[in-house]
Parts: structure tokens; C-alpha cells; sequence
């Protein structure tokens, strides 16, 4: 009876139960059957190739997006991918959320499902052009432990409100940048793209399950503006330890923390709208640290008077930059605002004058000052900011008619667009359509000198909402500019916020590290030194550590030499006198002030109640010489005195 017999599977549909593999030497009945080979040996093969290679699945690159290809085993590989790819091949891409589109402000909130621990690796993928904003914070009920944000485009994280750590490279430069935050029981580190950026010693910190992770920025917009505002820019690929952060889940199972809040945050990562009006008007704010100019495909009417939005830099030594209107200028010019950076108290940023009238606005005390004299030499105006402005962070100045629909007005000043809180002048003055043309406008000083020249940054400055451009009309090749301008009639700028170089040479000593603070520097000196360039030896005992002693400083530190009665290493705790008493023959132990004395019994005297108490008579004893006074008589009994009706006492 014939039937059939099936190797490797059943019949000629593939399955995924078939066996794949190699076989050799298989006989039936004293006949080989694999291989097919011979007269003999008549069989249908499907898919059944002679010779068996073992063929490395790796030379066909199956890994792609960078992916490293590892052989597993016989025909089989993994891929090893490269961030931010996963899945078998590396194709899947995690994807990227973005942060502040149109200038919304935005923020996302995992929750925290584990007890990580003390030890605690934060990463993510970073894209912005904005110098600052709050990347990420970990908090639970009673306090915000860790905090990632941008400072001068720099990444700086910080510890229990207290260890601090600012990166050394600028991640803001439109390009994705992998930021790494190592925290450990002793220690912070950070890395960008595995660079180490700094590692300093910290106090421990704990995460644990039902922490928050905001991302982007905090509910509280007051509480983010802290430390730069919401963050505008891209984030990719966040995680913490081996578990994902995932605003929008990939195909590829992961691990991820739960998503409880997303606000504002959109998917992908496309920019702004750069030729929207708009938009325009909003980038006048982030030009101020940025070297941007994104107008070049944008037709004329979209430029609306914005060209050349950058940040320069003005040293007391350099040139300053003068404009002139171009004529045309027809709108009603009651206005100002100016962006600016400095450390010095006292400098001229913008003069202007024509015959009697004039403008200056100054740093005076470290204060924004406006001087503003119209037509009528009697309408003088003078007011100040409240708050100082030379701090060295960016500030915004806005100065304007207090009502622009009058003839003459009181004028105010808003800094950092706090409107609520205005400085506004006493006295009233006019407009400033003097400025329209045929007045030189000058930028950074008075002109006829260096004295009193502005040093520092300067963003962007508008009158009447017109930008005083940095680059010339050529430099911006616009095919169809504004009708009204301001022209930029002298003055080479320098490009982009610099300061001086306060770390070269290294002004710190015996090891300190120097921080660049915007034309200051701080030292971060090791524990054993201190003053301003960690030049003076730590004093230990300049705090008084000793609470009951004298301090006596010693290499390891300092040394309390403790007063009587208190003891510790910083003589804390009061001694009990009683407690190592030597009163004998139980007597009682008496605490007094630093000392104690012993109560004896009866029966025995003496300092520690030693010795026994003899019963002798010392009435007629020479040694004692024991007598009574005002006819008293000795009582050999009781060694007293038996005194006569109306005396009392021992005598």
C-alpha cells in the first residue's frame, strides 16, 4: 500500500511549522533521501537546496538608521540601535513632541510608577534656539528636588534648591543635542552626547513611586518664568533609567511612564511660521540672544519693519551705531522699546536731539532712565525704573505716552513687560515724530566721546514700532522693503551677545573653578579655600562652631576645647555633674553650678562622707577653742549651746 512520506513538513504549502535548517545523511529503507540524489531516490523537493551554508544574516545590513547588526546564532541577528530608533530593524523613531508652537505656552506631566531609588540617569534630546527655558523637573508633595533649564544657552541643573551645575556647551543652536543627568547618592554629573560637562558633590536625593515629572515648564507661570519661562523647541526620546517618557507611544512595546497631563505640546518637530505677520512680531523678543534672520523668503508687506533682528555687542571702546529716518516716515512715533544686557551702573544706550528737543535714554545707578524735552523747553521729563537693570541678564524697556491721543502726556516706563507695575512721570512732554528724519539717532553712547558709552548687548529697538536694523538693506537682500525705515547711516555692530573674556587668564587660585556670569566671574572654590578668588584659607572656627569652649583650628578642621561642665565635639551638651559622683557611704549628691557636693548621714563627715563622725565633746577643746557667748553653756552632747531665754543660734 503506497503512502507518503513527508521531511521538514507537510505537502507544498508553507508553513510556519516547517523545519528550517539543514539535514544530511538520511536513509529510507537502505536509500538516501537527502539529499535527492540518483535514479533511486524519486521525490518532489519544494524550497530544498543542496549544501548548507551558513549565511551571516549580517552582511545584508539589516540594522538601518545606524543600527549595529549582532550575529545571534545560525541565520539569525539582532540590532543593537542607536537612539532615538528601536524595533527589530531600528526603523521605529520615538516621537518628537514640540514645545511652545506659536509661542503657546506648554508643559506635559508623567507620574513616576516605581521606586527607582538614589541613583537616577535623566536623558533626552534637546532642539531649541531660545537661550533659556525649564527642560525638567522632579518633584514630589513637599518640594521640587531636581531641575533642568537653559541659561544662556547653556544647560544648568539643580539639586535640593541648593548644588547647582551649568554645562559648558551651548545647546542652542537649532541642532538635537543629547543632555544626560547622572544623579548619584553623592555626586551630579552631566553630559552632553556623552562629553562630560562637570560633576560636582551633592546631598542625596530619593525618587520614589507617585513623583511628578513636569516637562516643558510648570502650571504655575509665575514658577517657570523662575527659571526661564516655558521652553520653546523639541524634546525626543525622554527617559529616565531604562523606563520611556513617551508623548506619543511608538509602535515597539516599551516601558514608559504614565502621560497624566499634556498641555499645548503638538507632534513632531516643525517650526514656526517664519513669514507670518504674526509670527514676525513674536521672534522680535527671541532675536535678542539669537543671530536670526528669517525673512528672506518673505514677500515685502509680511516684513513689516523687522529686518535685521539680532543681538550685537557693544564694548566701551567700539563704535557706536547711528540711523537716520528715510523720509517716508508718516506714522505717529510715541514709543520706544529697547532690549539690553549689561553690568555697568552708569551708560548712555540712545541720544537724540534736533534744535531744543532731545531724547536720552541711560543707565543711571544701575536704574533705566528716560530725559525727554519737546518743543517747550518748560515740558521736561524725567523718570526712573524701580528695579536695576545691570545685572547681567536680559532686560525690556518699554517707554511710552502715558496717552498718545493727547497733544502732550505724562510718559511711563514698563521693564520686562510687567505692565502691572509702570513707573510713570510726574511731569508731561509731546511726541516724538521730531525723530522722522534729518536727526541722527544714536545707538550706544552720545557721540562725541567714549565717556559714558554703553558696554554690553543690545537686541532688538524699535521707535514707533520701526526697528533700528543692524543689518543694511544689501546685507538683507530684500526685494521689496519697507517704505518706512530707519537707516543705518554709520557703525559696524558685532554680531551676537559676547562678553568679556573674565576667565582667561583663570582669575581663580589654588584650584578653584571660574564661572562666566556675563562680563563677572565667580570662583567655585574647594571647601578648604574662600574669598573672591578662593585666595584666603577657610577660617573654621570664623563661625564660632564651639557652643561652650574655646576653637582651635587644626588640619582636619577645628578642635572645642570645652568649658567645665559641657562636653561633645562642639561642646553642645551639658555634663551631669552627678553623674560620676564619688559621695560615699550614701551620701546624697548635690548638683550646683558646674560642681556638686555630697549631703552626708549622720554618721559620717568629710568631703565624700569618708570618715566617721566621732562622737567627742569639743566644749574646752584648745583646738577648736569652742565657746558660747552671752552666758551660753557648751553641750558636750550635741557640741552646742544650751543659750539662756531670749538668744538663739548655734553660739
Amino acid at each position: 500500500e503506497s503512502s507518503n512520506l513527508y521531511i521538514g513538513g507537510r505537502g507544498e504549502q508553507e508553513s510556519a511549522s516547517g523545519f528550517l535548517g539543514c539535514m544530511r545523511d538520511v536513509w529510507l529503507d537502505s536509500r538516501v533521501v537527502v539529499p535527492g540524489l540518483g535514479p533511486r531516490t524519486a521525490a518532489n523537493q519544494f524550497n530544498v537546496k543542496q549544501g548548507c551554508s551558513d549565511w551571516d544574516r549580517c552582511r545584508e545590513n539589516p540594522c538601518q538608521n545606524r543600527g549595529r547588526c549582532v550575529k545571534t546564532g545560525w541565520r539569525s541577528f539582532s540590532c543593537e540601535c542607536h537612539r532615538p530608533y528601536e524595533g527589530e530593524h531600528c526603523l521605529d523613531e520615538y516621537v518628537t513632541a514640540r514645545f511652545g508652537s506659536e509661542d503657546l505656552e506648554s508643559h506635559a506631566v508623567f507620574t513616576v510608577e516605581d521606586n527607582p531609588g538614589d541613583s537616577n540617569t535623566v536623558s533626552m534630546f534637546v532642539r531649541t534656539r531660545r537661550s533659556q527655558g525649564l527642560l525638567l523637573v522632579l518633584s514630589n508633595t513637599t518640594s521640587q528636588y531636581l531641575r533642568v533649564w537653559l541659561e544662556d544657552g547653556k544647560v544648568k541643573v539643580q539639586i535640593n534648591n541648593f548644588e547647582s551645575l551649568l554645562g559648558s556647551e551651548t545647546v542652542s543652536d537649532g541642532h538635537f543635542h543629547l543632555i544626560t543627568v547622572l544623579v548619584e547618592p553623592e555626586s551630579l554629573s552631566l553630559f552632553m552626547s556623552a562629553k562630560s560637562q562637570g560633576r560636582i558633590p551633592i546631598r542625596s536625593v530619593l525618587v520614589q513611586a507617585g513623583d511628578a515629572v513636569y516637562v516643558g515648564g510648570l502650571p504655575d507661570r509665575r514658577a517657570s518664568l523662575a527659571f526661564g519661562g516655558y521652553f520653546k523647541g523639541c524634546i525626543q526620546d525622554l527617559r529616565m533609567n531604562s523606563r520611556h517618557l513617551q508623548f506619543y507611544p511608538v509602535s515597539v512595546p516599551v516601558s514608559s511612564y504614565w502621560l497624566q497631563s499634556s498641555t499645548k505640546v503638538t507632534r513632531g518637530c516643525t517650526g514656526d511660521d517664519s513669514c507670518s505677520v504674526s509670527y514676525i512680531y513674536r521672534s522680535s523678543i527671541t532675536a535678542l540672544v539669537q543671530s536670526l534672520v528669517q525673512f528672506a523668503a518673505c514677500s515685502g508687506q509680511q516684513m513689516t519693519g523687522k529686518a535685521g533682528l539680532v543681538s550685537v555687542s557693544l564694548r566701551s571702546d567700539s563704535h557706536i551705531i547711528t540711523y537716520r529716518g528715510n523720509g517716508k516716515i508718516r506714522r505717529y512715533l510715541s514709543s520706544i522699546s529697547i532690549h539690553f544686557r549689561t553690568r555697568h551702573q552708569n551708560a548712555t544706550l540712545l541720544h537724540a536731539e534736533r534744535d531744543s528737543q532731545f531724547i536720552t535714554i541711560s543707565i543711571h545707578d544701575g536704574h533705566i532712565v528716560l530725559e525727554l524735552q519737546g518743543e517747550k523747553q518748560t515740558s521736561y521729563v524725567y523718570i526712573h525704573s524701580l528695579d536695576l537693570v545691570n545685572d547681567g541678564q536680559w532686560h525690556r524697556a518699554d517707554i511710552s505716552m502715558d496717552s498718545p491721543v493727547l497733544q502732550s502726556s505724562r510718559w511711563r516706563i514698563v521693564l520686562d513687560e510687567r505692565w502691572e507695575k509702570p513707573s510713570v512721570s510726574f511731569t508731561a512732554s509731546g511726541d516724538l515724530d521730531f525723530l522722522r528724519e534729518d536727526v541722527d539717532i544714536i545707538l550706544g553712547g552720545l557721540g562725541h566721546d567714549s565717556e559714558g558709552n554703553f558696554t554690553g548687548c543690545l537686541g532688538l529697538v524699535e521707535i514707533g514700532g520701526l526697528a533700528l536694523p543692524y543689518y543694511s538693506d544689501m546685507e538683507m537682500n530684500q526685494p521689496r522693503p519697507q517704505e518706512e525705515r530707519f537707516l543705518r547711516t554709520s557703525g559696524t555692530p558685532y554680531f551676537g551677545c559676547w562678553g568679556s573674556n573674565v576667565c582667561e587668564p583663570d582669575p581663580c587660585k589654588n584650584g578653584g573653578v571660574c564661572e562666566d556670569l556675563f562680563d563677572l566671574f565667580k570662583c567655585h572654590c574647594p571647601s578648604d579655600w574662600d574669598g573672591q578668588r578662593c585666595e584666603f584659607t577657610v577660617d573654621d572656627c570664623a563661625s564660632n562652631p564651639c557652643v561652650h569652649g574655646a576653637c582651635r583650628s587644626i588640619s582636619a578642621g577645628f578642635e572645642c576645647s570645652c568649658d567645665a561642665g559641657y562636653t561633645g565635639r562642639r561642646c553642645e551638651t551639658e555634663v551631669d555633674v552627678c553623674a560620676h559622683h564619688k559621695c560615699s557611704n550614701g551620701g546624697t549628691c548635690l548638683r550646683g553650678l558646674k560642681r556638686y557636693s555630697c549631703l552626708c548621714p549622720r554618721n559620717t563627715t568629710g568631703p565624700f562622707c569618708r570618715f566617721p563622725k566621732l562622737p567627742v565633746s569639743f566644749c574646752g577643746n584648745e583646738r577648736w577653742n569652742y565657746s558660747c557667748f552671752n552666758g551660753g553653756n557648751c553641750s558636750s552632747v550635741e557640741d552646742n549651746c544650751d543659750c539662756l531665754p531670749g538668744f538663739t543660734g548655734q553660739r
